[in-house]
């Protein structure tokens, strides 16, 4: 949800005052703010955020054993469920830092990954987040997906 606003003599040129046309693909729809608040409310109902920072450290560790066992050098950053995976030692907190990643690595290992049908976002600078959909049993096959390419790639 997002709302945008200013002086009166502003924003009386946009429509329907004036002749300036604004549109969005959800301005003004129903459906969506019911969605996003329905959303909201589920998550402080559920407050599902503890649940996700365990699951993702529990994926994490095991994204090192994997890589670990395979002779990789990995880092990862974490911020609740989010993360992403550097192939270099570590820390990594900057441009210069990140840049010594293997990137064809991680290029290998995403092709990899998309064989046994797990999919990660296609650059080795964007970040992965786990869901409430993401079951142990899933983040377990996720661990031996991963470990498998780890090994070949």
């Amino acid at each position: 949800v997002g709302a945008f606003g200013g002086r009166a003599e502003i924003m009386d040129h946009l429509a329907p005052l004036g002749p300036v046309y604004q549109a969005g693909t959800l301005s003004g729809n129903p459906l969506a703010v019911t969605a996003g608040l329905t959303a909201l409310r589920l998550l402080r109902e559920t407050d599902p955020y503890a649940e996700l920072e365990r699951a993702t450290r529990s994926l994490i560790e095991g994204l090192k054993e994997g890589a670990a066992a395979a002779d990789v050098e990995i880092t990862f950053n974490q911020v609740g469920s989010m993360f992403t995976a550097f192939f270099c030692s570590g820390p990594v907190h900057d441009w210069t830092s990140a840049n010594r990643a293997d990137r064809s690595r991680y290029a290998r290992v995403f092709h990899g990954l998309l064989e046994s049908g797990v999919y990660l976002a296609p650059s080795q600078f964007e970040s992965c987040f786990l869901s409430t959909a993401h079951s142990d049993e899933i983040i377990g096959r996720t661990i031996e997906a991963v470990s498998s390419a780890l090994r070949r790639c």
